[in-house]
């Protein structure tokens, strides 16, 4: 009944329309994911709600200038390791996403190494984003601070 409960609530969140008015989808079909990968999405929405989506909205775009997207982010998929560090230690400092500067702080969330491989299996397998290999707690372990 919870595994039910968790697909019912992840269901409707990326069902939901984000700012834009586009509706928001997975991009792969959810046959294309092993079990596992759509436990850790599933629990990546609910930390995504809670801790992302103030700044980099509901659909991922975020607020050019300000918060960079994470919905077809060319940094998400060019630069895998630095991302890790940012959602597990936080970011300070300019970076280029998608041409754009951004230079504003992100702070470090306190995820477990878990947490911060959920969100990320998440945001990589929301809107329009398919990156193909999952994020794994012991990946997010050997980033060093």
């Amino acid at each position: 009944m919870r595994k039910y409960l968790l697909f019912l609530l992840v269901l409707s969140i990326l069902s939901c329309k984000d700012n834009t008015g586009k509706e928001q989808t997975a991009p792969l079909a959810q046959s294309d994911k092993s079990p596992e990968l759509k436990e850790s999405i599933s629990r990546g929405a609910s930390i995504y709600s809670n801790f992302c989506a103030s700044c980099h909205l509901s659909g991922g775009q975020g607020i050019e200038g300000v918060f960079p997207p994470l919905n077809k982010s060319n940094w998400l998929t060019e630069k895998r390791k630095e991302t890790i560090h940012a959602v597990k230690y936080g970011l300070n400092g300019l970076i280029e996403v998608n041409g754009v500067e951004y230079d504003n702080l992100m702070p470090e969330l306190g995820l477990t190494d878990q947490e911060t491989a959920d969100v990320l299996n998440y945001i990589f397998h929301s809107w329009e984003n398919s990156v193909k290999e999952p994020v794994s707690a012991e990946e997010v372990s050997a980033i060093a601070k």
